[in-house]
């Protein structure tokens, strides 16, 4: 009868989209300090049932996962909310770990799940420095200030340090995806933490999520026709639209290139 005097849901929607970390001059991927404010106004809404978080991204920096996972899970603790997670494209590496910040996770039947690794990658150019006659000049303070230089022969002990370091953050990524999945994780023979990734179909069977949706499906389905959902999204400022239209061609062409090889891991 007063139905029309029924407030309708709204269900703060956050949108995290891009390699994970700084990725360039003037293009900035997703990082704490660029999602921080985002976070706290979408918690900040009192009345809404839950926050609901979609996932883009092939992963980037370890630290800066971390740093958007641990604050996802405080504000849902101070602020008493359910916290749901979809995964659009791909939901990869540091992608993953900011998911696991979910309460529950949905992805795409056709999204990419996984890759709960570590990786480290160069080049050497020692052949090459030879080949064009010049002669690398280094000079420390430190023995092992030159670690893994690009220019100089790989040395056994540099590539067991870096292995050492690449354990601490596996084992780090590894707890947290057990903190957050617990019991859900299935027990089969695929190893779940070997850097492989899945289809969102094969990873609802893993454990790795829950259900097979897209964000306003889901939402409508759980909350009703008429929730509002509200989207949490940094906006690129004139400034930085204007600065990253006009110089350094050059170096934003070598940003696109390596923001675009992380991607193309995954086939996008």
């Amino acid at each position: 009868m007063f139905s029309f005097l029924k407030k309708k849901k709204i269900i703060p929607h956050i949108k995290l989209s891009g390699v994970i970390g700084n990725v360039g001059k003037f293009k900035q991927g997703i990082d704490f300090s660029g999602q921080e404010e985002i976070i706290l106004k979408a918690f900040s809404v009192k009345k809404a049932p839950c926050v609901a978080i979609t996932i883009n991204s092939p992963g980037g920096s370890p630290v800066q996962s971390h740093l958007i996972y641990n604050f996802i899970r405080q504000q849902a603790k101070k602020n008493k909310k359910k916290v749901i997670v979809f995964a659009e494209d791909v939901a990869a590496s540091g992608g993953y770990l900011i998911a696991c910040a979910g309460d529950e996770i949905d992805a795409n039947s056709s999204s990419i799940i996984g890759s709960i690794g570590v990786i480290y990658s160069s080049f050497g150019f020692t052949e090459l420095i030879k080949k064009i006659g010049v002669e690398r000049r280094v000079h420390t303070a430190g023995k092992n200030k030159s670690t893994l230089d690009p220019f100089l022969d790989e040395k056994k002990e540099d590539i067991e340090r870096l292995k050492n370091i690449q354990l601490d953050l596996h084992k780090n990524f590894i707890d947290v995806v057990e903190k957050s999945r617990g019991s859900k994780l299935k027990k089969t023979e695929i190893e779940l933490f070997s850097g492989e990734f899945w289809s969102g179909s094969k990873a609802k069977d893993l454990g790795l999520i829950d259900e097979v949706g897209d964000a306003n499906q889901v939402l409508k389905e759980k909350f009703g026709e008429d929730a509002i959902i509200k989207k949490f999204e940094k906006s690129k400022g004139w400034l930085n639209k204007k600065l990253s239209s006009s110089n350094d061609h050059v170096d934003q062409l070598a940003n696109i290139l390596d923001e675009k090889s992380v991607w193309q891991r995954y086939g996008l």
